[in-house]
């Protein structure tokens, strides 16, 4: 008996060809073609079994009824703006920031847009009571290689200013990006220098890309450049590095674009953020702007723009929502908008210094097999007590990762010595 598969914060994610199964693709794919009767994109990240984890989705598909379209090797957003410029939905075969042995499932919906709960649970119900394929011996499906150009293209309607005064870092992570970032950044006349852009199958996020910019840091301070960029494995998160070599997370850019926006009348509305926000955001434009908290994932931010029909909002790790652009997170176009911002405004050191403060934050990654909650519950109220801190001037929050086996401890406070203190206690408490 198969055991009933249920989403996760993002899709589904796990080891390829263990959870990830190409049975559990193969019906994923009949299950979307149940839920949808319009055409389905499929794209993939670079990992080694993401060809045979599409074709298996592309497979079901087809044997569902539904038409099947293959567009390769393809950005998480990208195929969002494939859909909705096609009239179709989307399915993506990508662990995003995850290790390459990892792989993962995501459905996109009608016009590219993120499944809203009923859709999910339908989409849930379609895939669990789907049919395994007769074979695993799957078709391969031609590539419509047209659509990584109509991406690109897209985005520089988006964003078309001249960035020829800049010199620009871009690291793709050995990942999707590495397919289309050349013909993007190329193409706004900026000076560029490319790194991890030869993926393998094996080296995506491999030490490079948004989880580690060490690389991206020496080679911005070492070329002199105005800004780097990181992308994960899927390309929808964007972390930036300034020209003095300070990693400037998706936090920082939520300030400066905020403020932005506030001068140009253009902010929309309020200002969504997750848990995860530094509470220095809040110092910064709780006085000014609106702000509305969800629980992490990408997918709570959107539904919660929607819900207050705002425009703008996103989470520390660089998912960044632009409502009005793109109907999810797009790491490439926000990679242009913050360009676009640097070119009109300055150096993006001195627009984040001016802009905000962050208060000491620690995340600490402990892995679910040796997470005891009572265990740092105690470390914190002794701490607490130790360091005779108000509660007022500090935030702890514990959950659970929902792309990960770990649990993921927060630590912010004002005073920085607890926060220091708080992190050593639990990583050698859990080491």
């Amino acid at each position: 008996m198969v055991e009933p598969v249920r989403f996760g914060t993002d899709g589904i994610r796990g080891r390829a060809f263990e959870e990830i199964s190409l049975d559990l693709a193969y019906r994923l794919g009949r299950a979307v073609a149940s839920v949808f009767s319009v055409p389905v994109f499929v794209g993939y990240d670079t990992r080694e079994s993401s060809p045979q984890l599409a074709a298996a989705v592309l497979t079901g598909l087809r044997d569902g009824g539904a038409p099947a379209r293959n567009i390769g090797y393809f950005t998480t957003p990208g195929v969002a703006v494939i859909a909705h410029q096609r009239h179709g939905a989307g399915v993506v075969v990508s662990a995003s920031h995850n290790p390459y042995y990892d792989n993962g499932l995501k459905v996109l919906g009608l016009g590219g847009s993120k499944l809203d709960h009923a859709t999910e649970e339908a989409v849930t119900q379609a895939l669990n009571a789907a049919p395994s394929p007769m074979s695993h011996a799957f078709e391969t499906f031609a590539i419509d290689e047209t659509a990584e150009h109509d991406y690109a293209l897209h985005l520089r309607q988006l964003v078309p200013r001249d960035f020829s005064t800049l010199s620009i870092v871009i690291d793709c992570a050995n990942g999707a990006a590495s397919h289309v970032a050349h013909e993007l950044f190329e193409s706004t006349g900026a000076s560029i220098t490319i790194l991890h852009d030869q993926p393998d199958g094996r080296n995506i996020n491999e030490h490079c890309g948004s989880t580690c910019v060490d690389d991206l840091v020496a080679m911005v301070t070492e070329v002199g450049a105005d800004l780097g960029l990181a992308f994960d494995g899927d390309a929808d998160r964007l972390i930036a590095v300034d020209h003095e070599g300070v990693v400037r997370d998706g936090d920082d850019l939520m300030v400066l674009f905020c403020l932005d926006r506030l001068e140009s009348d253009s902010l929309g509305g309020g200002l969504v953020v997750t848990s995860m926000t530094n509470l220095g955001l809040y110092r910064a434009l709780g006085a000014r702007v609106e702000i509305v908290e969800v629980d992490v994932g990408d997918r709570n931010v959107l539904l919660a723009l929607e819900q207050h029909a705002w425009i703008f909002g996103g989470e520390q790790s660089g998912h960044l929502i632009f409502r009005e652009l793109s109907p999810t997170g797009d790491g490439l176009l926000t990679g242009l908008l913050l360009s676009d911002l640097v070119v009109r405004r300055g150096a993006l050191s001195e627009l984040a210094k001016a802009a905000w403060t962050r208060v000491p934050q620690a995340l600490i990654n402990v892995a679910n097999d040796h997470y005891d909650d009572a265990v740092v519950r105690e470390i914190f109220a002794e701490l607490v007590a130790q360091f005779g801190l108000d509660p007022n001037e500090l935030r702890f929050l514990v959950r659970p990762s929902g792309t990960e086996p770990v649990v993921r401890v927060m630590i912010e406070a004002l005073d920085e010595g607890f926060v220091a203190a708080f992190a050593s206690r639990i990583r050698t408490q859990f080491s």
